[in-house]
C-alpha cells in the first residue's frame, strides 16, 4: 500500500472525536476517537482530562516556542532529505531554512508568541542549531531515503492507529524508521518508553507493506541516537501498551469519565483554569516552592484571580 503524504495537524485531526449534534451533550460514540496517534496516546496517559479538553472539546493547545522551533527544524530536514544525496550539505540546509522560514513566520501559533525582532532571531537560531545537529549524528549524503514525513493509518492489534513518520531509510539490512527530536535527550531510564513511538511506526509499516523494519531510531539532534532492534519482543511491548491505552480511552469515553491526574505538568497545561484539580495542584506546588516560576499556569491562575 502506498504511503500518503501528511498535512499539517493530521495527527490531531485523526485523534479528535467526531463532531457532535450541536446540542451540547456528547454520546459515547461522539466521545471516542476515530484513531489514536502516538501524541494522542501520550496525552491520555499523562492526563485523561486534558485529552478530553483537547480532542473532544477541541480547545486550543498551542505549541510553545520550543515545539515550534522543532517544527521548523523538522520542515528543513524534510526538504533536505528529499534532495539528491550529493546535495544534502549544510549550505543546502541553510538555503532550505530560508525557504521554510516564511511558513513558520506566517503561522498563527508563531504570531501568537508575540516575539520581538531579537526574540525572533533567537528562535531562528534555535531551530537552525537543531537542523545543524543532524551532522553530529550522521552524514545525510550517505542515507538512502525510502520516505519522509508520511502519514500511516492502519489497525494495529485492533487499534485504529495513525501517525506521521519523519523518515524511513533503506539499508542493506532492511528498512529503518527514524524520528527527529529537537528537545533534550532522556536518560537511559526513560529511553525505552520514548522508543514506543517509533516501534509503533514500524508495526504500522509492517501491517501496510508486509515488510517489517529492522530498526527504530530516535535522532536527538545534536546529541545522540537512541535505537532499538525491531523484533517480536520490542514490537509486542509497544503494541501491548497501545492496546492498553486504547481500551482505557474507550472505557473512559463510554462512561464520560475522564479523570484528572494532577502532577508537575499541570504547571504547563493550557486548561488549568478549567480544571479544579489541576489548579489546586499548581497552587499547592507554588506554595511549597516546588513550581518553576516560569510555569504558564501561574499566569493563568493569577489572571483568573
Amino acid at each position: 500500500m502506498e504511503l500518503v503524504a501528511a498535512g499539517p495537524g493530521s495527527q490531531d485531526r485523526a485523534d479528535s472525536a467526531p463532531s457532535g449534534t450541536g446540542d451540547g451533550a456528547k454520546t459515547a460514540a461522539e466521545l471516542a476517537p476515530r484513531h489514536l496517534s502516538p501524541s494522542g496516546a501520550s496525552v491520555f496517559r499523562q492526563c485523561p482530562r486534558r485529552w478530553r479538553f483537547r480532542y473532544v472539546e477541541r480547545l486550543p493547545d498551542p505549541p510553545g516556542e520550543a515545539a515550534l522551533a522543532g517544527t521548523f527544524a523538522h520542515r528543513v530536514l524534510e526538504l533536505l532529505l528529499q534532495m539528491p544525496a550529493a546535495e544534502r550539505t549544510v549550505d543546502t540546509a541553510r538555503a532550505l531554512a530560508r525557504r521554510a522560514w516564511p511558513e513558520i513566520e506566517t503561522d498563527e501559533d508563531f504570531r501568537d508568541l508575540g516575539l520581538d525582532e531579537e526574540a525572533a532571531k533567537a528562535f531562528r537560531w534555535r531551530g537552525w542549531l537543531a537542523v545543524e545537529g543532524l551532522w553530529r549524528l550522521e552524514d545525510p549524503c550517505t542515507v538512502e531515503v525510502h520516505a519522509t514525513e508520511h502519514d500511516v493509518a492502519v489497525a494495529i492489534d485492533g487499534v485504529p492507529f495513525r501517525g506521521i513518520i519523519d523518515r524511513v531509510d533503506t539499508t542493506e539490512a532492511g528498512l529503518v524508521v527514524s524520528d527527529y527530536k529537537s528537545g533534550q535527550a532522556p536518560g537511559d531510564r526513560w529511553s525505552a518508553e520514548r522508543l514506543d513511538q517509533v516501534l509503533l511506526y514500524a508495526a504500522a509499516l509492517a501491517e501496510l507493506t508486509g515488510q517489517r523494519p529492522v530498526k527504530a531510531r530516535l535522532l536527538y539532534l545534536g546529541q545522540k541516537i537512541v535505537d532499538v532492534d525491531v523484533d517480536d519482543d520490542s514490537l509486542g511491548g509497544a503494541v501491548s501498551a497501545l492496546r492498553g491505552t486504547w481500551d482505557a480511552l474507550t472505557a473512559a469515553a463510554a462512561a464520560d469519565e475522564f479523570e484528572a491526574k494532577p502532577g508537575p505538568l499541570c504547571g504547563w497545561c493550557p486548561y488549568v483554569g478549567r480544571c479544579a484539580e489541576g489548579a489546586a495542584e499548581v497552587r499547592f506546588r507554588d506554595d511549597a516552592g516546588r513550581m518553576r516560576a516560569d510555569a504558564p499556569a501561574l499566569v493563568t491562575l493569577a489572571e483568573a484571580g
